[in-house]
């Protein structure tokens, strides 16, 4: 198996995205989780476009000692020379400079013809050989570049003492296919080639960045240009987590590995999140808060019967969460179970399916279903008692300018019957509509409700005592809407009072 080189970009082109303004302390933290994270090569900013860049790359430099350091510098001299002061700590200091080679940058950006760009980066890679041996020369939009002229540039650097030959694709232009006979094209037509690694920045304006950069290393590259979570200019680069996930998974296939400690992957992601204000999206391969969560009933049965019917990759391998299977609307029975046994109740048959049903119709109203949800719904089914009436439909008109209506519907021994009033509240009038249908005189003594779960969408309790007769009784039930979670209520302390009334007449 062949190593490949991982050369990491965050800290210069990943700090370029817009509004990511990373300071000294701020780049060195990461440098040190960089180092951690064991990538090969760092590249720590670009001197010469700022004080703080310039003061970055001195501060890692005296720090880091077991990585390569780069620094950026355009084919120019003050930038390679203010690169060599600033890595002048640095125990293995990289260069990296760069110059267009597409017609259109040397025509409208640059205002250079192909000669006078041949020159500079002559010349920059020369000087930059003055400051250390491990030079990296990239040509600057070089998948929009004429081939030949290409590999005039390259050779060019090689002969002034290159180690390192970059092929950005700098606009994300690229298609896979076109970018592997770019490599295959240099690597067969270019004159001294033999002893440098070729190294590949792709980024992801076409979402081909990973895509680009893995076929890069099936035909010929050794070195990948990345950034953690894929952060840089536009759409990014090429995302390091999705490089280093792919390699292992696939090591067998591509022949290939990194040095990379995967374990330290999401504490590295988290770090980026957490200092440049940019958030993944959930599904975000690797590193996204889904990849490891499964709600689909079908997926959260292989699951618990293997976890490779549908991962991958285990979740402790980049040192991630532990897979976590969320119960929502597209939950199984088996999802459900294996939870709330987990919780520490034990369910008769009979339980479970109501239980489960219960939990079915929750989810539809508030998606996931936490475990405080759960403990909810399951308390509500083991305390369930015999249901005299039974709810089967609610409606209520309120506002500020009318009197509030309910109209309730309750099965009651089997019938269905209906009744509306009005009342002070939609709660008030919802009682008054249940008293008229059950002809059952009680006085409600207390109410009380409370939010078992957290969040906007939280589940609400309410508990009422009623007064029937000399009996006091107390009910209770839950829901997202707490309006049915009272009418429940006030109908579970009636089916007590009938409870009552049965045994006593018995």
């Amino acid at each position: 198996m062949e190593k490949i080189y991982i050369f990491d970009t965050t800290l210069r082109d990943g700090e370029q995205a817009p509004g990511i303004h990373l300071n000294v302390r701020q780049k060195l933290q990461l440098a040190e989780q960089l180092d951690r994270l064991n990538v090969d090569i760092i590249e720590a900013g670009f001197p010469i476009s700022s004080k703080s860049d310039f003061n970055s790359v001195v501060e890692i430099s005296k720090t880091i000692k077991n990585k390569r350091i780069a620094a950026l510098a355009r084919a120019v001299p003050k930038d390679i020379d203010t690169a060599g002061e600033a890595l002048k700590f640095a125990k293995y200091p990289v260069i990296h400079t760069f110059i267009s080679s597409s017609d259109i940058h040397l025509e409208y950006q640059f205002k250079k013809t192909r000669q006078e760009a041949l020159d500079l980066a002559e010349t920059a890679v020369k000087l930059a050989r003055k400051y250390t041996d491990n030079v990296e020369f990239s040509a600057m939009d070089a998948t929009r570049s004429d081939r030949d002229f290409l590999c005039r540039m390259y050779e060019v650097a090689i002969k002034a003492g290159a180690k390192v030959l970059n092929v950005p694709d700098t606009v994300g232009y690229a298609l896979p296919e076109e970018y592997a006979s770019l490599i295959d094209y240099l690597i067969q037509n270019i004159k001294g080639i033999e002893d440098i690694i070729i190294s590949v920045h792709c980024h992801n304006d076409l979402g081909l960045a990973v895509a680009n950069s893995i076929l890069a290393i099936q035909h010929g590259a050794r070195q990948i240009e990345v950034a953690v979570n894929g952060i840089g200019e536009r759409a990014g680069n090429a995302a390091l987590e999705e490089i280093a996930m792919i390699i292992d998974t696939r090591k067998k296939d591509l022949n290939f590995y990194t040095d990379l400690n995967l374990k330290e992957i999401m504490r590295t992601s988290t770090l980026v999140r957490h200092l440049t204000g940019y958030s993944v999206a959930p599904n975000k391969p690797i590193v996204g808060k889904n990849v490891f969560t499964h709600e689909a009933g079908i997926h959260q049965d292989g699951m618990l019967k293997h976890p490779s019917t549908y991962e991958i990759m285990k979740p402790e391998d980049i040192g991630s969460q532990p897979t976590r299977l969320l119960l929502g609307k597209h939950s199984g029975r088996h999802a459900f179970i294996k939870r709330i046994n987990e919780l520490g109740f034990s369910l008769k048959e009979n339980e479970v399916e109501k239980a489960f049903l219960k939990f079915k119709e929750l989810a539809e109203r508030k998606g996931e279903i936490s475990d405080a949800d759960l403990k909810a719904i399951v308390n509500e089914e083991i305390r369930e008692i015999e249901e005299f009436f039974r709810l089967k439909y609610y409606q209520v008109i309120n506002g500020s300018s009318i009197k509030s209506t309910a109209t309730v519907g309750l099965e009651v021994n089997g019938n269905f019957m209906e009744s509306a009033a009005y009342g002070d509240g939609p709660v008030d009038a919802s009682f008054k509509a249940i008293d008229n249908i059950t002809s059952m005189k009680v006085e409600l003594l207390d109410y009380n409700i409370e939010a078992v779960t957290s969040g906007k969408d939280a589940i609400g309790s309410v508990k009422i005592t009623v007064k029937y007769k000399d009996l006091e009784v107390m009910g209770s039930a839950i829901s997202t809407d707490v309006i049915e979670a009272s009418i429940k209520s006030y109908i579970d302390a009636l089916n007590r009072i009938m409870i009552y009334k049965a045994n006593q007449n018995t």
